[in-house]
């Protein structure tokens, strides 16, 4: 009985010991997190982006609820990549910034706006697309997608987008400019319409003839 109970004792001062651990593992953790966390902020307020995306990158690998600030970093760091027209890393930060956060209509715009300019359209009308699922009654969106399918001659694609626009917000000018003009287009590349048949004779060529 007593070496059962030594034995009882001995698991259980184990179990403490690693609790004991564990606690101080968490505590060490803690204050990692809080010092990333804190370089993260100061470094955001410096606009410091590569040190603000490293450090809570550092922070969001301890505790993933550092992830929407990482977001935020990659998202600002991404946005001044695009200024600067360094188009892959701008892409780049927002490829990791949408694994993170795949719900943020707002990096596929800014993802699909650099990839406009890089003149990759069906990967930008991706992008558009998957910010209208997520955002179906924002204007700027249907706008946005509508110029890429002009671009790319899809006038039909073009003229429904520039629709729901206009059915969003009656009033938009940029949509109202657009519809006038692509149904320009529309009656340019119209079909000629078809002749008329020829009207019968007056008089048949037997009885036109002269004696």
């Amino acid at each position: 009985m007593k070496k059962y109970s030594a034995f009882t004792l001995m698991i259980a001062l184990a179990l403490c010991a690693s609790q004991l651990a564990q606690a101080q593992a968490n505590k060490q953790t803690s204050k990692e997190v809080a010092k990333y966390s804190r370089d993260g902020f100061e470094a955001t307020e410096a606009k410091d982006w590569d040190k603000a995306v490293d450090s809570f990158r550092k922070a969001a690998e301890l505790d993933k609820k550092q992830a929407p600030n990482l977001v935020a970093a990659l998202l600002h760091r991404g946005m001044e990549y695009t200024t600067q027209q360094q188009y892959p890393e701008a892409i780049a930060d927002f490829d990791e910034a949408l694994k993170l956060k795949p719900d943020d209509a707002g990096v596929y715009e800014r993802r699909a706006y650099v990839e406009m300019k890089t003149n990759a359209y069906d990967k930008a009308l991706a992008d558009y697309s998957e910010a209208i699922k997520l955002k179906p009654k924002e204007v700027r969106y249907y706008l946005l997608r509508s110029y890429i399918y002009e671009t790319k001659n899809d006038i039909k694609s073009s003229m429904a987008d520039t629709e729901e626009a206009l059915k969003l917000d009656p009033n938009n000018q940029e949509a109202k400019s657009r519809k006038s003009r692509l149904e320009t287009i529309q009656s340019l590349n119209a079909p000629p319409s078809p002749p008329r048949p020829v009207g019968s004779p007056k008089a048949s060529p037997a009885a036109a003839r002269t004696p």
